[in-house]
Formats: C-alpha cells, structure tokens, sequence
C-alpha cells in the first residue's frame, strides 16, 4: 500500500512556498504522494486559508515523484472549463503526476455554497459533478468537446495542451454505505471513502464496489483511506486498500507537527 502525506492549507499551511518546502522533504523521507485539501475557509480559529491550485503548482515544482492532486474538489462550486485548463496545466508542470481528487462537497463543515449563493441540494450537486466529470474526460481527449447539458455548456471547444497522462487519474469520494458514490467512482480509477470508521467497514465497501463492477476490483483500481499517522495500515491493506492518507485534526495540527510526521517517513 502507497502512503501519502494530506495537507489541510491553514493557518502556516496557507503558504505555499512553506507547503512547497514540506513537500520536499516528503519525497526524500519516501512518501509516494502529497495531496492538499480544498476549502474556501473553514470554522474558527481558522482564518487563513491556502488556495490549492497555486500550491499544487509550487509543489510540482518542488518535487519530481510525489504523486499530488487536491483530495477532493468540491467539483458543484467549479467551473468547467476553467477546471479542464487548472487540471491539464498542472499535470503538464509536474510531467504527469497529478491524480484529481472529486466529490460532493457538503455545506455543513463552513458553508461554503450557501455563503456564496450556491445550491445546498445534493442531487443537484450530484448532478454537476456527473455532467463535469463527462466534461473533463471529453476535454482531456484534446478533441472539440460539444457539451449541452442541464447545468453546463460547452460549445466546440479543444483545450490543448493535453494533460501529460493522456487523461488524469480520477479518485471519487463517498459514504462508504451509499450504492451511488460508489457506482460514480467505478466508472473513473478510484474510490475515497470518507468517514470510515474501522477495516471491516472498508472491507464491507470493497465487497460492494467488487459487486458494482461484476467481477473482482481491477488491480489497477486504487481505493483510498485517511488515517490517524498513528494507525496501522495493514488491516485496511488487508480489507482492500492501496493508498493511505494522514489524517489531522486542522484546528490543532501545528507545523511543528506535521514537519515530524513527514521526517518520520511513512508506516509500511
């Protein structure tokens, strides 16, 4: 299993050069990747908040191995096109090692969509997200993409260049007990579920997605969990997983902290 350092952008976090620099040193200390969260804000004491784009872009250039992305857009609260240009330049700068992190999005940790006049409801969120998703695998082709749909339009348009990869890995996130995250994030290259609580419950999720896609999970096909630093990754390994992800408390992580975490290496 692949681990990866996860970066909440707060506080001394806002930076991305100070990010940039952490980086860095993730990938001599063997970390096989290096995702950022992506929020607009978030509920007090948090007050400065890191955009993800500009600080993915400073830790490409910091890096030449560390697998990165954001981990997950809010894809509802994106435009499309705009996402297609962000997702192609970065994978270009880092010589295609970006991986795209998506999903929902929710209201409830700092409302960011009612605070912004966007819709809470999450059938029309899961809506965007469908019809986005649809738009980037199409743009990525570097094909005319023709697109009229309920909440996007795209009317003949190639976006060049191509991302490095050819197409960008996608990595869906959702409940682990819900049947439609998990019939999204069959259709793309891996699944993230959130708020898991223990490896029997992955394993019960694994089963699920093995049965959404009729036969055994591809071998390609990544599943994702965030975990504690502190945690043992094996039994999640064993129920499936082949990525991990640290998991911090943003309101009382310190720099301090994660510059020890990261030193430390990841657990195998």
């Amino acid at each position: 299993m692949k681990s990866a350092v996860w970066v909440p952008l707060f506080g001394d976090l806002a930076d991305a050069g100070v990010v940039a620099r952490l980086a860095g040193r993730a990938e001599e200390a063997g970390w096989d990747g290096f995702f950022v969260w992506d929020q607009l804000w978030w509920r007090e004491p948090i007050r400065s908040v890191g955009d993800p784009w500009i600080t993915l872009a400073a830790v490409a250039c910091a890096t030449s191995r560390l697998r990165i992305g954001p981990m997950v857009t809010p894809v509802a609260r994106r435009r499309p096109a705009k996402l297609l240009r962000e997702t192609a330049g970065l994978d270009v700068l880092s010589r295609g090692r970006l991986t795209l992190g998506v999903g929902l999005g929710s209201d409830r940790f700092a409302g960011e969509y009612s605070r912004t006049g966007e819709t809470v409801d999450d059938r029309v969120r899961a809506e965007q997200l469908d019809e986005m998703l649809d738009i980037l695998t199409a743009g990525w082709t570097g094909e005319p993409v023709r697109h009229e749909g309920r909440h996007y339009r795209i009317d003949d348009v190639r976006f060049l260049p191509r991302p490095a990869q050819g197409a960008v890995p996608i990595w869906a996130a959702g409940f682990p007990g819900n049947l439609k995250p998990l019939r999204r994030a069959a259709r793309y290259d891996g699944f993230f579920p959130v708020n898991l609580t223990s490896p029997d419950q992955l394993a019960e999720a694994t089963a699920n997605l093995a049965t959404v896609f009729g036969t055994p999970i591809p071998p390609t096909y990544d599943v994702v969990v965030a975990l504690e630093p502190d945690t043992d990754p094996r039994p999640y390994e064993a129920a499936g997983a082949t990525w991990s992800v640290t998991d911090f408390d943003p309101p009382t992580l310190t720099l301090a902290d994660l510059t020890a975490v990261i030193d430390a290496g990841p657990t195998r």
